[in-house]
C-alpha cells in the first residue's frame, strides 16, 4: 500500500495501550479522562478510553504525549473544531 507524500508527517506510536506519542498534531480540540480530540495532519483523531491524560504538549513541534487506558482510536475526515469553531488552546489564551 502506498503512502501519500504531502510533506506533512503524522505518526502515532502506542505502547501496551497505555502510553502514546502522536506527531503531526495541529491543535487540541478537547480532552478529559474519557476522550482526547486532536486535529492532526491526517484529520481529527478521537482517542477514547479511561484515565486519559495529556502528559506533554508541544504545538511548535506538533507533538503530544498521552497516558491512560486506550480503548479506541478514531479518525474523521477533515478538520472539525470544538464549540465556537476554535481550538481549545485558542479559547484558553484569549
Amino acid at each position: 500500500m502506498e503512502e501519500k507524500q504531502s510533506g506533512k508527517i503524522h505518526r502515532l506510536q502506542l505502547t501496551n495501550r497505555e502510553k502514546g506519542c502522536i506527531q503531526g498534531v495541529r491543535d487540541v480540540n478537547s480532552f478529559d479522562e474519557k476522550e482526547i480530540s486532536l486535529v492532526t495532519e491526517a484529520g481529527t483523531l478521537s482517542i477514547k478510553g479511561e484515565g486519559l491524560h495529556v502528559t506533554r504538549l508541544d504545538l511548535e513541534r506538533q507533538e503530544v504525549d498521552i497516558e491512560g487506558k486506550v480503548d479506541s482510536l478514531i479518525y474523521s475526515q477533515g478538520i472539525t473544531k470544538a464549540k465556537g469553531g476554535e481550538g481549545m488552546l485558542k479559547r484558553l489564551f484569549q
